[in-house]
């Protein structure tokens, strides 16, 4: 029996980047496509709890079934894997996104948010991202990346609860020179909100900002992908700080007749 690939993204279910990953997992196992029915972007890890979810059936073939969600990408995971997916799938392919998601993007990212849900149901999780964040991006030099780390997740599988976040630099074929293992770089948005009024004459604001990194580590993701290479970053859900609890003992009561 062929593996089975669930696959979702956040840019929708109409973004080129999605039947790109899609065509390169058929060449490897049966695909289930669950997708957002629209731009679900930043949506990281949230779910819709306050209205029922519609699913709509796009596409149809041996071996590949494209469907949409009007919810998030997380409730495209946890919809498909229950109800659409004949079988527990083998791998989970989230992307491939229009648009960075390295440093702290990761957190913001409905792509990656795909790929973390993925983990906490014990599924393998790759999440593709590409740095362009234009429509009709080329995607050719891409794929021998995405099928090569496809293929090597399914023969080799992944560590358990670890999803991978995968960034691909926009640059011909020639100017793409690997891939590296990485670690998140340090970085921050800037954020600010810019107030306009309405034709009503009611005020709104517009969510503005710049991406700011002065991390020069070696190894983070950001200087590996300035530096030509596809970046691949392991994640997790899990988000403690297994470093500082020793230095956060202070803190510890050994009875509540202490306070």
């Amino acid at each position: 029996m062929k593996p089975l690939i669930l696959i979702s993204n956040d840019d929708g279910v109409e973004a080129r980047g999605l039947r790109v990953l899609a065509d390169v997992a058929h060449e490897f196992a049966d695909v289930v496509v669950m997708a957002p029915e629209r731009n679900a972007s930043a949506k990281s890890l949230s779910l819709t709890t306050t209205r029922p979810l519609r699913v709509r059936d796009v596409h149809q073939e041996e071996g590949l079934s494209i469907h949409c969600c009007d919810g998030t990408p997380v409730d495209c995971v946890k919809l498909a894997v229950e109800y659409f997916c004949p079988r527990q799938p083998d791998l989970l392919l989230s992307g491939i996104n229009h648009g960075s998601n390295s440093s702290i993007n990761v957190i913001y990212s409905g792509t990656m948010g795909a790929a973390i849900e993925a983990t906490a149901l014990g599924l393998s999780a790759i999440g593709f991202s590409i740095l362009s964040h234009k429509p009709d991006v080329d995607f050719e030099p891409a794929v021998p990346y995405v099928r090569h780390i496809i293929g090597q997740a399914l023969d080799h599988g992944l560590p358990p609860q670890t999803a991978l976040n995968v960034n691909i630099p926009h640059l011909p074929a020639d100017r793409l020179r690997g891939i590296r293992l990485c670690h998140q770089a340090r970085a921050t948005w800037r954020n600010s909100f810019e107030r306009r009024v309405d034709p009503q004459g009611r005020p709104y604001w517009w969510l503005t900002g710049r991406f700011e990194c002065d991390d020069t580590s070696d190894g983070n993701d950001e200087r590996t992908l300035g530096q030509g290479y596809v970046s691949v970053v392991p994640v997790r859900s899990d988000y403690t700080c297994y470093s500082v609890i020793p230095q956060l003992q202070y803190l510890s009561l050994d009875s509540p007749n202490s306070l």
